[in-house]
């Protein structure tokens, strides 16, 4: 049966809110298939803002492979903002699709990708907002299967109460087994109703359902173990792995934001994975191991995107993009051919130990030379050794004034504060390489005119990282640090102005860190906050975080117990039963290394150090160079045919 847009009743309540444009849909790229065309139907959300969900290149990349299935039809929703909220409430209107304005209750399949843990209380908005009960225990057979991804759904058993399944990894190949399994169940009448289709899906290996698994606890409130408790449920969930990247060269269509949004340009991932081995990064260790996409695969996707969209600058994404085999003449070639057309193209925050002016130059021919971004992430060399971030303060000087001198005049350095042994000196340090940034600066410029940016991030530790047994630093530890370190920077006047500093304090920070390595026993704090009227967690003028303290002791939980707690090397983490291939033991011996402050080396370039990921998952590494090159873009025919003497 057809499912009736509620677009009409939506319309008239949008001229009594802000940016009403973020609910319209009809985005250029965007689709609406027939709805009885297809089986299988599902709603993706990024549990935030239109301005932040849209450019999210996780859920383009599913949007766009979804609705490329012929049994398969896939739409967008976002969070809602308060204001919006309270009148659909008022008004009885549900959450609701942006691309045929559907109701989210109405679908197969609600895949949330969760990019941070702070989008868990706007999870349970939409669900509620939706008509879905709150609870999976609650649901029922015609209810939306809730599926979780993204990097937070390495550990979902802060959110095991309010999720039906969890997909660890990447999910082109993963959402078609899960549209195939519910396509069949569908076809066959819908045999033992939900519970058999959460079965069916458990049964793939690749599809956690935290229902079927019992955790038990010690006395002192560890985890004692997590079983399951049906036959046929594997006892570990393994990730999924997309070995090669040239085979799925999503989004090949870029969606165009209809509304001001977040990232105003074309992405194109270049690689996948990395093996630097930063200590603190969950990205880099989930994402193992590293596969490059081919160098001509990468022009197609720049071509065919930017022919789909009409944008004017190209990012090309990965944790360290930099180290592409070919990205010298990746660059170099891609400059050549958009010289023209003043198409720019663009890198995150660049390692210093993998920039050279070359390359800087060639990402600048098109465009502006807007600033560079670094990031040591820790303060002294010392703790750079603890984190595994391989940058010497004299390379950073070096590299910037080399910046500095081809004219660049803005630097933005990116640390980290209440790494895992710092100190109040570690921090410091921070103040001096920021006024020596300046001084080598100006030298090489010649002039007073450069600034240098200071932004400041509070760690978190993550699961599957060697720091998943790190205490995390209290927020009156990482506040304190700051305020000393702002007035260190400010204490000489004459390098002091030239520095700029952003910093966000350690409260959020903490709440993350509970949410991070919480267990299932944290769904009653989410769920209470939620209920309190938390929404919009990663907004600071939306966060409380009182109100995170006083519901999590309202409801029993001991914050401090789930961060600042060092864990033991035999305690039972909430997440080892979800295999990201990494071997628990080798975490822990990375950990021990940390703390001799011992660096390891990068296995793309040297012998293999058995982190587990190649040899349980059956992966390997795959990076280039490929010796392959752009070719030049030929005119179409029928550019060919207006120009031709017989046409004239």
């Amino acid at each position: 049966m057809p499912v009736p847009s509620l677009f009409a009743a939506l319309e008239p309540l949008l001229p009594r809110i802000a940016k009403p444009i973020q609910y319209v849909g009809g985005e250029l790229n965007a689709r609406v298939k027939d709805w009885d065309s297809v089986p299988v139907h599902w709603a993706l959300m990024y549990p935030d803002a239109y301005e932040v969900g849209l450019p999210n290149q996780g859920v383009q990349i599913l949007y766009e492979v979804l609705n490329e299935r012929p049994d398969a039809l896939a739409e967008r929703t976002y969070s809602i903002w308060p204001d919006l909220e309270a009148l659909m409430r008022e008004n009885g209107i549900p959450q609701f699709t942006v691309d045929a304005h559907r109701p989210v209750g109405a679908f197969d399949l609600l895949g949330v990708s969760f990019a941070t843990e702070l989008g868990y209380t706007n999870l349970l908005a939409a669900l509620d907002l939706a008509g879905i009960p709150l609870h999976a225990s609650d649901r029922g057979i015609d209810d939306p299967i809730v599926v979780a991804g993204g990097h937070a759904a390495f550990n979902p058993e802060p959110v095991a109460e309010f999720v039906d399944v969890a997909v660890l990894g990447d999910g082109e190949q993963a959402v078609g087994t899960i549209t195939g399994v519910v396509r069949d169940w569908k076809a066959a009448g819908r045999p033992g109703g939900r519970d058999e289709l959460l079965l069916r899906l458990a049964a793939t290996g690749g599809v956690y359902v935290p229902r079927f698994y019992d955790v038990t606890y010690l006395p002192d409130g560890r985890i004692e173990a997590v079983r399951p408790n049906r036959p046929g449920v594997p006892e570990r969930v393994v990730k999924h792995t997309v070995m090669d990247l040239d085979e799925w060269p999503y989004p090949k269509t870029p969606l165009v934001p209809l509304a001001e949004s977040v990232h105003e340009r074309m992405s194109v991932e270049i690689f996948r994975g990395c093996t630097r081995g930063c200590r603190f990064c969950q990205a880099g260790m989930i994402t193992r191991p590293v596969r490059e996409r081919s160098i001509d695969g990468i022009g197609e996707m720049v071509r065919s995107g930017l022919a789909a969209t009409g944008f004017e600058e190209v990012g090309l994404l990965s944790l360290s993009s930099a180290d592409h085999s070919e990205i010298g003449p990746l660059a170099k070639q891609l400059a050549d051919r958009y010289e023209d057309d003043r198409v720019s193209l663009s890198l995150p925050s660049t390692r210093v130990d993998a920039f050279n002016i070359d390359l800087a130059n060639e990402f600048s021919r098109n465009g502006r030379r807007s600033g560079l971004t670094f990031a040591p992430e820790g303060g002294s060399e010392r703790l750079r050794r603890v984190i595994n971030k391989m940058v010497s303060k004299d390379d950073l000087i070096r590299t910037v004034s080399a910046a500095y001198g081809q004219g660049w005049r803005q630097v933005k350095l990116y640390f980290m504060c209440g790494l895992p042994t710092e100190t109040d000196e570690d921090v410091l340090e921070i103040a001096d390489m920021a006024h020596d940034v300046i001084r080598a600066g100006r030298e090489a410029a010649g002039h007073k005119d450069i600034r240098c940016t200071v932004s400041i991030g509070g760690f978190v530790p993550k699961p599957h990282t060697p720091f998943q047994w790190a205490a995390q630093a209290s927020p009156e530890v990482i506040d304190a640090r700051l305020a000393k370190l702002r007035a260190a920077i400010n204490a000489n006047k004459a390098l002091g102005r030239a520095v700029g500093m952003r910093y966000h304090d350690g409260e959020p920070s903490l709440v993350e860190g509970l949410l991070s390595r919480g267990d299932r026993r944290v769904s009653a704090v989410i769920e209470a906050v939620w209920r309190g009227g938390g929404r919009f967690d990663g907004w600071s003028e939306y966060f409380s975080f009182e109100r995170w303290m006083r519901c999590a002791a309202d409801v029993g939980i001991d914050v401090h117990w789930y961060t600042t707690r060092e864990r033991g090397a035999d305690e039972v983490l909430p997440w080892d039963h979800l295999d990201s291939g990494l071997d628990k033991q080798w975490l822990w011996d990375d950990w021990q290394d940390a703390l001799g402050e011992f660096e390891q080396d990068d296995c793309r370039w040297t012998p293999c150090f058995d982190c587990g990921v190649c040899s349980n998952l059956g992966t390997d590494i795959q990076i280039g160079p490929t010796g392959r090159s752009l070719l030049p873009i030929s005119p179409s025919p029928l550019v060919q045919s207006s120009s031709s003497p017989q046409n004239d």
